[in-house]
């Protein structure tokens, strides 16, 4: 029986991973701290533990024994890197860190990991392409190139193989909708719901390239499974622009209420005002081919 490890296993991206490794007969060890992750998103089956990645006696206990891991653990949300940016730097960075140096000690045979798309930073360039990163504009992009750089760094010296996975605006059910850094789909689905009126933040043509979960676990599963002879980082999207007045009426659309209309407020700092990526060199390199695009996503998740 494989063995995997996730952390953030009791998060949005750590628990539907969990839940698909359990259906393909892992044996799955979890790890969070409950900071970002919830206690109703552990899947049963999980031999879960409550704590800090940042403990690198309990990583090093983890990883012992084990095959693949995948580190989704992570303090999220640009505006959130603004406001606490040693509490980002400190979750994901010195986490990073403690959780790669303990699998590269246990010689796992794969360490998959959560990047992000924010390593494009200012560039005007599109479709987003690996290689073809701009200026930095926020603390979280920093915290995310830094995991890049470290894995590329450390990871030359070893075996294991290590995939960095650029992620593009995730989407799905188990989404937190609640706080000042809810993603913006679950926070207008619970608008819409409860008849409250939806914001956009800056003049609605910003545009992103959403993906929705069941493409991303998919992505982690071929990482794992797949082996390569130095660290890579790969885009996971699905490669199709979306403006937020689009995702808008999608999700107006699919909660049945046509003809909505949101209110627009003041962009965000360090936000990117266009996203799409190239995700050729995944395709190339684990056989990534998103199955589930935005619109089905969208249907999926509201229902």
């Amino acid at each position: 029986m494989t063995r995997s490890l996730v952390t953030g296993s009791a998060g949005f991206i750590g628990s539907h991973l969990c839940e698909r490794l359990l259906r393909e007969g892992h044996e799955v060890l979890g790890v969070d701290n409950f900071i970002t992750g919830k206690p109703e998103n552990i899947i049963k089956g999980v031999r879960f533990v409550e704590g800090d990645i940042n403990d690198f006696t309990l990583m090093k206990r983890l990883t012992n024994g084990v095959d693949f891991v995948f580190h989704q653990a992570a303090l999220g949300s640009v505006p959130r890197s603004f406001k606490f940016p040693q509490d980002t730097n400190r979750a994901n960075v010195s986490g990073f860190l403690s959780v790669l140096e303990a699998s590269l000690s246990a010689n796992v045979r794969s360490f998959v990991y959560a990047s992000s798309s924010s390593v494009y930073g200012d560039s005007k360039i599109s479709p987003k392409k690996e290689g073809e990163e701009g200026a930095l504009l926020s603390p979280y992009a920093i915290s995310k190139r830094a995991d890049e750089l470290y894995a590329s760094v450390l990871g030359e010296r070893v075996e294991t193989s290590i995939i960095g996975l650029r992620y593009f605006n995730v989407f799905g059910s188990r989404q937190d909708p609640e706080g000042p850094y809810a993603a913006v789909i679950p926070k207008w689905i619970k608008s819409i719901r409860q008849g409250e009126t939806c914001v956009i933040n800056g003049d609605g043509n910003i545009s992103r390239d959403f993906c929705f979960i069941s493409n991303v676990v998919d992505a982690n599963l071929l990482a794992a499974k797949s082996s390569v002879d130095k660290p890579e980082v790969l885009n996971i999207a699905c490669g199709a622009s979306t403006t937020l007045f689009e995702l808008f009426e999608m999700i107006a659309s699919a909660l049945g209420k046509n003809g909505l209309k949101p209110e627009l407020g003041p962009p965000r700092e360090g936000d990117i005002q266009f996203s799409l990526a190239d995700i050729s060199k995944a395709r190339s390199v684990i056989g990534y081919n998103p199955s589930v695009d935005v619109a089905e996503g969208i249907k999926l998740t509201c229902g």
